[in-house]
């Protein structure tokens, strides 16, 4: 694991900690103790009386992974309590969903508990918060939370990214992925294709060619360094697609007028910030760049990307 995912992972941790007022584990995860729950109730619950959490981003949960914690629980008893809170009368989990199903796999009818007071929008940043610490959790349920986080509480990416503490560009990039077509999309889910590939395509800007590169992904086993090289390669080409519609706006005209190196530092540029960039040079050096966006929220996905000191360095061309 690399000194980059620890630090982001002890940020995820420090902000369900926050959110639980929980202390953190070594690997910045919470730990409950006997002195966190002081004010707490734990107690044993049936588990077939426990309703699952409404806000859990997660749809589907490997059965070999429920299994091998449901051995792991039967040879060593529950090392940790799920959390539930209390909804009309009956118990609702928080977290601790792959406990309780582990649980109920290992044929056992009571688990360890502890109750807490939560509304609607604290238990969705809690259900956020743990699965983004899981790494198995596929980008598009993680795109997924976010959205419907900010339209069920009507808040912007900032005001979640400061509620989560994380990053507000974690929260824009796997949103972006949203904006490509569901063919695409259900392959990312099915792990035919990385959020990488997917992010590649994304500067391309037409479906029909987006759902054609991507099957040529998964045909000729691309890896995303080539994905990248191809969408490159085809931005530059400004190619016509079989209903006539084009991959870009028309530009002819113009990169008939600008310098290889130029147009090379345009397409570079395109690639790493997802969006159309324009160079325009005069013959005394002098000229101008301009990053293109559609909305706020592309604006401050590009305004992080700009302030970020370990983005992609430009590679000038020759």
């Amino acid at each position: 694991m690399t000194s980059a995912t620890t630090n982001k992972d002890r940020r995820l941790g420090k902000g369900l900690a926050a959110l639980l007022g929980t202390p953190l584990d070594e690997h910045g995860n919470p730990l409950e103790t006997a002195s966190s729950a002081s004010g707490v109730e734990s107690l044993e619950l049936p588990v077939h009386e426990i309703e699952n959490n409404p806000f859990q981003p997660r749809r589907e949960f490997k059965n070999e992974e429920i299994a091998s914690l449901a051995e792991s629980i039967r040879n060593h008893q529950q090392l940790q309590p799920i959390l539930v809170r209390v909804v009309d009368g009956r118990y609702q989990l928080i977290s601790g969903e792959r406990r309780l199903r582990a649980t109920i796999h290992a044929g056992m009818q009571t688990i360890r508990a502890e109750v807490r007071e939560a509304d609607d929008r604290l238990v969705a940043e809690l259900a956020i918060i743990e699965n983004l610490q899981r790494k198995d959790l596929n980008p598009i349920e993680k795109a997924m939370s976010f959205k419907r986080y900010i339209e069920e509480h009507q808040c912007k990416q900032d005001d979640l990214a400061r509620r989560l503490s994380i990053d507000r560009s974690t929260i824009a990039n796997l949103m972006r992925l949203l904006e490509l077509p569901q063919a695409i999309l259900d392959s990312l889910v099915a792990g035919e294709i990385s959020a990488g590939h997917a992010r590649a395509l994304l500067p391309i800007g037409d479906e029909v060619v987006q759902v054609r590169t991507s099957q040529r992904i998964m045909d000729e086993r691309w890896s995303v360094r080539a994905t990248e090289s191809f969408v490159s390669e085809l931005l530059k080409k400004e190619e016509d697609n079989d209903t006539g519609r084009r991959v870009m706006n028309a530009t002819r005209q113009r990169r008939k007028q600008v310098s290889p190196q130029i147009d090379a530092m345009q397409q570079e540029m395109r690639m790493i910030f997802g969006t159309k960039v324009e160079i325009k040079s005069s013959a005394r050096g002098k000229g101008k760049i301009t990053i293109h966006f559609t909305d706020a929220e592309e604006f401050e996905r590009l305004r992080d990307l700009l302030a970020d000191s370990s983005r992609p360095q430009l590679k000038i061309a020759g």
